[in-house]
């Protein structure tokens, strides 16, 4: 029987596929973070320092920093993963790697750069970003806008406007262009899906489908293996009536929206 779509805006098959993606990630990172755990160097300084001062054993910061080096590579992954969902929405288009620009949608006219979070490029390397959409919107892609994506903006603010990132060599500003634009992740979910909700939609659906994965999947790769359309958990927490969503509630999928309610 074919169940309800989680989201209007994304099949089920692709929202399960990049969510396995970023499970298998997860995965491998944990089974082998014991063996890599010493690969870059360790401040035994620091270990001391804040064992100490939490109060903790030194095998139990070790397995904190286990958690932190998961936690870093889960978060290089989430930029792929916002680029795949955002060009598995109708009209857009991931580039895949190694391209100039992530995203595209050739029927809206935009080009997009996306990074998960604000300060995932640090300096000079904005300046480049702007100077590769500049180049692209001269030659190949002359009328369409630019996006340089931030999903998790910096103090919980919205903007959409011209991006003029600062030049460390010349101690100004790359020009003003009203085609060469940052965004939000919240302003952006919602041009490219054409809901200003997409964001919160997409991110309440996410506890479904993770539960859905792990429930059913035991070994890395198999997060992301084929499965029948339409396969996932009770529908009511993304569901568009009001009632649906209130008798959905749980405690842990609070936890959550409290969370996303801090950054949106």
């Amino acid at each position: 029987m074919k169940k309800k779509q989680l989201l209007k805006f994304i099949s089920n098959e692709d929202l399960f596929k990049q969510v396995g993606h970023v499970l298998d990630v997860a995965k491998r990172t944990s089974s082998k973070a014991g063996e890599r755990l010493f690969t870059n160097t360790i401040d035994p300084f620091s270990a001391l320092f804040d064992a100490m001062h939490q109060g903790i054993s030194l095998e139990q910061w070790l397995d904190q920093e286990k958690a932190r080096q998961t936690q870093k590579t889960l978060q290089n992954a989430l930029g792929g993963f916002h680029q795949e969902i955002l060009g598995s929405i109708p009209g857009w288009e991931s580039m895949g790697t190694g391209n100039v620009f992530d995203l595209k949608n050739d029927k809206l006219k935009i080009i997009a750069e996306v990074k998960n979070k604000y300060n995932t490029t640090k300096g000079n390397h904005k300046v480049a970003i702007y100077d590769d959409l500049k180049d692209q919107l001269k030659t190949k892609y002359k009328g369409y806008t630019s996006y340089y994506v931030e999903v998790i903006p910096k103090g919980k603010t919205v903007y959409n406007k011209p991006f003029t990132p600062p030049d460390n060599r010349t101690h100004k500003r790359r020009a003003v262009r009203n085609d060469i634009r940052v965004i939000d992740g919240k302003s952006f979910y919602g041009l490219a899906a054409g809901d200003s909700e997409a964001i919160k939609k997409f991110y309440n659906a996410l506890p479904i489908v993770i539960k859905e994965l792990l429930g059913k999947n035991k070994t890395v790769g198999d997060y992301t293996h084929k499965r029948g359309k339409g396969q996932f958990l009770d529908t009511s927490i993304v569901s568009d009536s009001p009632k649906d969503k209130k008798n959905s509630s749980s405690d842990l999928n609070q936890d959550y929206s409290k969370l996303f309610e801090r950054v949106y």
